[in-house]
């Protein structure tokens, strides 16, 4: 069957439409027959991202940049990137921006949410969230290190400052000689320590001997002790307790007047009638000894007994006087 030449040219034509839409496809990085889900998200800033970069999931990839534009006069980029219909995730996942190398690259990964509440359609925008980059991190925890450096730098320019003001000529020349009073005293106590160590060296075998002497002298300190130990002195000491307890007992009766010694103690009467028999019978003795016959009157050869006579200065008179 011949062809003419007007169908040959329109299928050219028709081919050459083809190899333009899908040569323009490639060059976008989309596909004519994909069937993937279209997505949203709006970054303040994307860092460079380029359409074409791969879409993850758990660092799978899944989709890719499509396109990045404007999406208002606010200045804010809206990204569209389309997932393959392999995963589903709920709607509230996030589309998170982050660093895919140390010097440079941005991405976007999927974290997705299982929440229960409905399935991510194409064409639904997707929340958005930035993950720091290193050099971020850098920067943020170098910011307030440069402040508080800058801030010791200032501090130390103001106490040096301050120092070459207080340190005066007058004052310098005072620190140096504080400075050499003090190394003639480091050097004074360091002939002292060599004078020491002198002495100690001329003396070392009196000190052996007097340290020998003192250990001998411990050592009979301990061998007197377990003599004393041996010897039943914590029994002694126990009875000398237990003796000592018992007389404050006794002590303690005799100060509340119990028993004959508190009687005599405590009992004025007692002791007024002790101290007049006391008295009576020094009388009585002074008397038996100055008048005998009172009481004793002997007749060898039958006498008649003479009354007795009662002296002028008679003692047992004048006390009952």
């Amino acid at each position: 069957m011949k062809i003419s030449r007007e169908i040959k040219t329109g299928i050219i034509v028709i081919g050459g439409i083809l190899l333009f839409i899908m040569g323009f496809s490639y060059l976008k990085s989309t596909s004519i027959f994909d069937n993937s889900k279209t997505f949203y998200a709006v970054y303040q800033n994307v860092g460079g991202l380029q359409s074409g970069t791969p879409i993850t999931i758990n660092g799978y990839t899944v989709g890719k940049v499509q396109e990045i534009k404007f999406k208002d006069s606010s200045g804010k980029l809206q990204v569209s990137f389309s997932v393959n219909n392999e995963f589903e995730f709920s709607k509230n996942s996030k589309a998170e921006l982050y660093d895919t190398g140390i010097i440079g690259g941005k991405g976007i990964q999927i974290i997705p949410v299982f929440d229960g509440a409905p399935m991510a359609e194409s064409g639904q925008t997707l929340q958005s969230s930035l993950k720091p980059g290193l050099t971020e991190l850098v920067q943020q925890n170098l910011t307030p290190l440069q402040s508080k450096i800058e801030g010791a730098v200032t501090n130390a320019d103001s106490l040096l400052i301050n120092v070459n003001e207080v340190l005066d000529a007058k004052t310098k020349n005072d620190l140096r000689e504080s400075i050499t009073g003090l190394n003639n005293l480091v050097k004074s106590f360091q002939n002292s320590a060599n004078s020491l160590n002198g002495i100690l060296a001329s003396n070392k075998r009196d000190l052996e001997g007097s340290i020998k002497n003192i250990s001998n002298i411990t050592d009979n300190f301990s061998k007197l002790s377990d003599s004393i130990s041996n010897a039943g002195l914590p029994q002694t000491m126990r009875n000398l307790e237990s003796t000592l307890a018992n007389l404050n007992i006794m002590l303690a009766e005799i100060e509340k007047g119990n028993g004959t010694m508190g009687k005599l103690m405590k009992d004025d009467e007692l002791y007024d009638n002790l101290a007049n028999s006391s008295r009576e019978l020094d009388l009585l003795l002074q008397d038996f000894r100055l008048n005998p016959k009172r009481y004793v009157n002997v007749s060898v050869f039958g006498k008649k007994q003479v009354d007795y006579e009662v002296p002028e200065n008679d003692p047992a008179q004048t006390i009952e006087e």
